[in-house]
């Protein structure tokens, strides 16, 4: 059974509603965990190409643009900036020398760490101000199964 045109609509007005949270949200959390100096500042590219190798160690530059729908010029640049801050290495690819290969370093692991600390401590303190119980658990479900249909 098709859903009605005005439930359709109040889905499309909730999903919005979502994504307009999402990015406030990231917004918030952002601003607010830049007042942290032990953690490196990446700009949101950055940002974008370390999850990516984070959760890709190993891949190519060209496969990261692909991933991550960055055009090349903008990959290189953030690239750049991410091996100045000591972030990324760069290796030769062992099956083709021309191809680089693309890891986080430990100090890249240990801001990782410390930007999820500081995270889990700002959302944790927002939860509780709220005075409100949530299921954390269904809401990361739904925020992954959005991620997986985005980067499909």
């Amino acid at each position: 059974m098709q859903p009605s045109h005005q439930q359709h609509d109040r889905y499309d007005a909730r999903l919005a509603d979502l994504a307009d949270l999402v990015l406030t949200l990231g917004r918030a959390v952002r601003t607010q965990a830049a007042g942290d100096s032990s953690l490196v500042e990446l700009s949101l590219t950055e940002v974008t190409v370390m999850h990516y190798i984070d959760h890709h160690a190993g891949v190519s530059p060209s496969a990261v643009a692909a991933a991550t729908g960055l055009q090349r010029t903008n990959l290189s640049r953030a690239l750049r900036g991410l091996e100045a801050k000591g972030m990324v290495e760069r290796t030769a690819d062992p099956t083709d020398n021309r191809q680089a290969l693309l890891t986080g370093t430990p100090k890249a692991a240990e801001n990782l760490t410390r930007v999820r600390a500081a995270w889990a401590r700002l959302l944790g303190n927002a939860l509780e101000a709220s005075g409100q119980e949530h299921d954390i658990a269904s809401a990361l479900g739904l925020l992954r199964a959005l991620e997986r249909g985005l980067y499909r």
